[in-house]
C-alpha cells in the first residue's frame, strides 16, 4: 500500500521570507523521490483550520506587522486553538522564526508592549533594539550541524518543561546567550533559521518528514533516507563559511 503525506503551509499569504517556501518544495521533493504520495494545502486568512486531515504543518517567517494581523486572526477564527490540539496531539510541526514565536506564550516589545500569542508552548520572546543577523550553524540531535541564516531582534527564553531544538556551535539562536537554538516539544520542531533551511540540511529534512511518518504510520512506516547532491553541497559551503570565520555574501 503507498504511504501519503498531507502538509498544511498556514499563512503563506503573510509569513514568507528569505524563501521560505522552499521548505515546502525541499519536503515535497524528498517524499516524491521516496515514492511517497504527498499534497500541500494553503491556509489563508479566513480559512478555518480542520487540524486532523494533515500530517505535517509549516509556518514560516514574517515581520511584526503581520504577526500582529496573524495574532488577531487566530483568535478570530479559532484556530489558535486547532494549533494547539494538533500539537497536544502528536503532529508535526515546523515553525521558522515569527512562526515560531507566535507558538509561544507571548512577545513583548523593546518598550514593554505584550502582544500575547498562541500559547502551545512554555517560553516567551523579549524584543531587542539590536537585531541578530548573520549565517549561524547548531547541532541537533539525530541530524547533526544545521547551517541556516537568522534576522530576529526578538530573545527567545524556554520554559522549563521544554527543550531547545539544539546547541548553538557559532552565532545567537534564541538568545545569544544561553547557547540555546529553536525549540523541540513533542513533534513540534521551532527554529530562528531560514535560508530556507530544509535545502541545505537534508538530513535534518529527513527527520522531520520521518517524525510525521513515524506518527502516522507507526511501525508501519518506511524511512525516508534521501540525500540530494546540491543539498549537500550547499550545506558543506555554508559549513566551511562558518568554519573559516566568514559571513557570506548573502544567505546562500
Amino acid at each position: 500500500m503507498t504511504k501519503s503525506i498531507k502538509i498544511c503551509h498556514l499563512y503563506p499569504d503573510l509569513l514568507n521570507l528569505y524563501g521560505d517556501l522552499g521548505n515546502i518544495k525541499a519536503m515535497v521533493k524528498h517524499l516524491e523521490a521516496s515514492n511517497i504520495k504527498c499534497s500541500v494545502d494553503n491556509i489563508v486568512l479566513g480559512d478555518r483550520l480542520d487540524w486532523k486531515k494533515y500530517d505535517i504543518f509549516f509556518v514560516g517567517g514574517g515581520q511584526d506587522f503581520e504577526q500582529e494581523i496573524l495574532s488577531r486572526e487566530l483568535k478570530e477564527t479559532g484556530n489558535d486553538e486547532c494549533i494547539k490540539e494538533a500539537i497536544e496531539a502528536g503532529k508535526t510541526f515546523l515553525a521558522i522564526c515569527g512562526g515560531y514565536q507566535m507558538l509561544g506564550r507571548y512577545y513583548q516589545t523593546w518598550d514593554g508592549k505584550r502582544l500575547n500569542y498562541i500559547g502551545a508552548i512554555d517560553f516567551y520572546t523579549v524584543g531587542g533594539k539590536e537585531r541578530k543577523i548573520g549565517n549561524y550553524a547548531f547541532n541537533v540531535d539525530k541530524a547533526g550541524e544545521i547551517v541556516g541564516f537568522e534576522n530576529h531582534s526578538g530573545r527567545t527564553y524556554l520554559g522549563s518543561k521544554v527543550e531547545p531544538l539544539g546547541t548553538v556551535i557559532s552565532g545567537n539562536g534564541n538568545n545569544g546567550e544561553d547557547k540555546t537554538e529553536g525549540v523541540h516539544y513533542k513533534n513540534v520542531f521551532g527554529t530562528y533559521s531560514h535560508g530556507p533551511i530544509l535545502p541545505k540540511n537534508p538530513l535534518f529534512n529527513n527527520l522531520i518528514l520521518n517524525t510525521a511518518l513515524k506518527t502516522k504510520y507507526g511501525d508501519d512506516a518506511p524511512v525516508i533516507k534521501y540525500t540530494d547532491e546540491y543539498e549537500i553541497k550547499a550545506h558543506e559551503y555554508m559549513e566551511n563559511r562558518l568554519a573559516s570565520g566568514k559571513q557570506a555574501s548573502n544567505n546562500f
